[in-house]
């Protein structure tokens, strides 16, 4: 174990010694030692906050609100976003939930025409030592213009880093007898290795912030930032943010974010999953925030997830920042003269037409074929750079709008879907791996939350199936579970040692679901499980087996 005064590291992963002794330096593991001693007390309250504030909720029945203690920074015309750099001024189309352990999509990534990359070590990225260690290394080496392969930082898509969410922490590494928060630890070797370099090449640092619960959050990323760029001698402002706002309680304080993050603010994004996931975690005990199968019933048509765009755009327009929408998770068939082919592109074209409509300036695909369709849905239906200029003054959204379920019920279809999705998930996460792909799209934790969220809330409310008015209980998931096996193991397993990780997903879905206490995060939740830490050594050593 290598020791530097206070900081206690592991060994590195096997076959990472190269990548290992290039990211932790002595100067590195200070500066991950400063970085994480200057903010875990703070780190420790906003998490204390969370739970606070959920309590509260909880004992008060109140319902989530714009805040009167902050109502003068809304209430004020005058304050802006600090102008974000020129290669963050067109975000139309950036590929999303890039892996960064993932060499070759990463290479891709930076060949491809798209406007960015979200180089994903959350939602789309399973954290394992491994995986953190190799997708920190391969930005560097992207940053570095090491791959020979692929075009110059300067020429390529601007990499928007994702560092993880708070809610994470890095087992691999203690600062003062602590784990170390997963967000620091992503952050500040991103940062101490790459920082310089990019803002050299007018390329970065650019990040997204997941997860982000409250303006007091946005602040303390805001002193993160001041303090990395003091410590790196960077100029105040070289730092540059896009908040997702992932939580329904995030959503009424999304100007006291921008304005926490002025001087760093790339803008806000607004997603469909994490953030109805959110209605459940937060409010989900309660009848009238039952939310409907989201198969046949949600989509950003939906007055409470509308009511959320058309605030987000308005919201950044005003205030001079970019507003950025979420996913297109379908994937492209093969063969371009297919139906199927012309289905996918439509279904794609009209979701993102909604969200251009709507002002948005950008937002995110995964497969890379949609990246050229897209971008000409831009220059057909807006102009120029961004649509900073449409400033929603056509709107006013309440809280009744943002709080509105929409009507519909469950359906057997829906259920299973969510079974399923919650269970690949798991069992992907037990093989190191951060998404998968399912029914013709690309799925990730945000999808396994609002799968895994739905079931345990039909299961919470004993809501009825449309199909045939059965109550949905534990034991109808999990008979549906178990007979969703036979084709889940015939589609993702080869070996003896796939049947008996899928049976653990199996087990574990249902422990969740059927919880009295929501667990607030499926990957903590997994990330805890001594079954997952486990599976990482195994799952690693398998690997370089089958390499070797």
């Amino acid at each position: 174990m290598l020791t530097l005064r206070g900081v206690d590291v592991e060994p590195p992963p096997i076959g990472l010694q190269l990548e290992f002794q290039t990211l932790f330096t002595p100067e590195a593991l200070q500066f991950l030692h400063d970085l994480c001693s200057t903010f875990q007390p703070e780190v420790d309250r906003i998490l204390k906050l969370r739970v606070l504030k959920k309590v509260q909720l909880d004992l008060t029945g109140e319902l989530p609100d714009f805040r009167a203690d902050t109502a003068h920074i809304r209430n004020n015309p005058t304050w802006r976003v600090s102008p974000v750099p020129q290669r963050l001024r067109c975000r139309h189309v950036d590929i999303g939930d890039l892996a960064p352990c993932d060499t070759q999509c990463l290479i891709q990534g930076l060949r491809s025409k798209a406007q960015g990359l979200q180089v994903d070590f959350d939602d789309g990225n399973c954290p394992t030592y491994h995986n953190q260690i190799k997708g920190i290394y391969n930005v560097y080496q992207a940053v570095h213009n090491l791959f020979h392969d692929a075009p110059p930082i300067s020429q390529a898509p601007v990499l928007m880093l994702r560092p993880r969410a708070w809610n994470m922490v890095e087992h691999n590494m203690m600062v003062n007898g602590r784990q170390v928060p997963g967000p620091l630890f992503d952050f500040g070797l991103l940062m101490f290795h790459n920082a310089k370099l990019l803002l050299e090449n007018q390329s970065g640092p650019f990040f997204y912030l997941s997860k982000v619960e409250s303006h007091l959050e946005a602040k303390l990323w805001n002193q993160i930032f001041l303090w990395t760029e003091g410590k790196l001698g960077l100029p105040v402002g070289s730092v540059k943010a896009t908040v997702l706002i992932e939580c329904v309680l995030a959503s009424f304080e999304m100007e006291e974010i921008l304005y926490e993050l002025r001087e760093h603010s790339a803008g806000l994004n607004c997603g469909i999953w994490d953030y109805s996931a959110s209605f459940v975690n937060k409010l989900g005990h309660r009848a009238e925030f039952l939310l409907p199968d989201r198969s046949k019933y949600v989509n950003m048509e939906k007055r409470f997830l509308r009511s959320y765009m058309d605030l987000l755009v308005q919201t950044c327009h005003r205030r001079g920042a970019l507003a950025t929408g979420g996913m297109a998770a379908l994937l492209l068939p093969g063969d371009r003269q297919s139906d199927l082919y012309k289905t996918v592109v439509t279904t794609v074209t009209r979701l993102k037409l909604l969200e251009i409509q709507a002002g948005v300036d950008g937002f995110m695909v995964y497969d890379l074929d949609l990246i050229e369709p897209m971008q000409n849905l831009f220059r057909a239906y807006s102009q120029g750079e961004n649509q900073l200029q449409q400033l929603r003054d056509d709107i006013t959204v309440t809280p009744e709008d943002l709080l509105t379920m929409p009507a519909g019920g469950v359906t057997l279809y829906g259920l299973r879907y969510n079974i399923a999705v919650g269970v690949l998930f798991i069992n992907a996460w037990l093989s190191g791996r951060g998404h998968f792909f399912y029914k013709g799209q690309v799925e990730d934790s945000a999808t396994a939350e609002i799968s895994r969220s739905q079931v345990w809330q039909w299961i919470r409310h004993q809501v009825k199936l449309e199909d045939d008015g059965r109550s949905v209980t534990r034991w109808l998931v999990r008979s549906l579970t178990q007979g969703l096996m036979v084709d889940l193991r015939a589609a993702s397993c080869q070996t003896q040692r796939d049947e008996e990780r899928l049976t653990t997903a199996m087990s574990i879905f249902l422990e969740v679901v059927q919880k009295s206490d929501f667990p607030e995060f499926l990957t903590t939740y997994l990330y805890l499980d001594h079954t997952f830490l486990s599976s990482q050594s195994t799952h690693e050593g398998h690997s370089l087996q089958t390499a070797v």
